[in-house]
């Protein structure tokens, strides 16, 4: 997996900035059989928080949802997301972006690539319409993860379709509360916080082999969908942390390390409201993901995936 395609896991703003609301999609007519959930569930005497791994970009026949996470839904007082759904709205949250995808010193995107690479990056942008000189004021990290998107879009895949934006709007829809573990520009600061010569890198590898990303995408979809935790660690975790290692660290484990103690205070608190969490599932996965951080802290945290048993 090309190391930054592992961000469509993990960071949900830049897919969902350009949603507007939008009416929850038809379980689909052909029958088809519900993705296997990456569900969590950990709880105490009074409560219960249910951890549910997202993929941003899905499409319209990755619905409808399985039963456990119908279950999960229905059990839940309040939803908790990434970021809170009314900022990700909110229209300064669009500037905000614009703000975190630029250089801050100065440079442009043509003086940290060489020729041969502006040369293949205008190469794969060609079939869009676009060129490397129409993105000179983005960060290679904005470049790379606009081009996975926009293959995302081209195989199919939409942010709109996204577990969490279905979620978003089953929430609205139901008047159950929804808020989030972080804030927008603590969530764009992890990006914006890249190490450079971590970008360029991970861009090059793409401008170098574009044709693998569709093969990664859907290999990544298709594991995500079969609810396979090993397949997926490895296709969005293990070469973001051996070849990124910081970029690794700031999207992924330092974002985990700042909510588990929300999450320990939601299993906490006072009362029997029920919680259900939608992250991108990357945060879920292995050692740094927030199910073993959990575990960490004595917590019995169970996996609930009914299609995962036994007959």
């Amino acid at each position: 997996m090309r190391r930054l395609q592992a961000l469509a896991l993990a960071t949900a703003a830049l897919i969902a900035l350009p949603l507007a609301a939008q009416p929850v999609p038809a379980p689909d007519a052909g029958g088809t059989t519900p993705p296997v959930p990456l569900l969590w569930q950990v709880s105490d005497a009074d409560n219960s928080l249910y951890l549910l791994g997202s993929f941003h970009l899905l499409k319209s026949t990755d619905y409808p949802v399985s039963a456990d996470v119908e279950a999960a839904f229905s059990d839940a007082e309040r939803l908790v997301f990434e970021v809170a759904p009314a900022e990700l709205t909110d229209p300064s949250t669009g500037m905000k972006m614009l703000t975190a995808s630029g250089f801050e010193d100065g440079r442009t995107l043509s003086e940290v690539l060489d020729a041969k690479q502006l040369a293949g990056l205008d190469a794969l942008l060609e079939p869009t319409g676009q060129s490397a000189a129409m993105l000179e004021a983005f960060e290679p990290w904005f470049v790379n993860l606009s081009i996975v998107i926009g293959m995302s879009q081209r195989l199919g895949f939409s942010g709109e379709e996204g577990l969490d934006q279905y979620l978003i709007r089953r929430s609205a829809e139901a008047g159950k509360p929804a808020s989030g573990l972080e804030t927008i520009d603590e969530q764009l600061a992890s990006l914006d916080n890249m190490p450079m010569d971590e970008q360029v890198s991970a861009l090059v590898e793409l401008i170098d082999d574009p044709k693998g990303l569709k093969t990664d995408l859907l290999r990544m979809h298709d594991a995500w969908r079969a609810g396979d935790v090993d397949a997926m660690h490895a296709l969005a975790v293990d070469e973001m942390r051996a070849k990124t290692p910081e970029s690794y660290r700031l999207v992924n484990v330092a974002r985990n390390d700042a909510w588990v103690p929300q999450l320990r205070a939601m299993l906490d608190a006072p009362g029997e409201d029920d919680v259900l969490v939608v992250v991108g599932a990357m945060h879920l996965l292995g050692e740094d993901g927030v199910v073993e951080k959990l575990r960490a802290e004595g917590l019995d945290v169970v996996r609930v995936c009914s299609a995962c048993e036994a007959p």
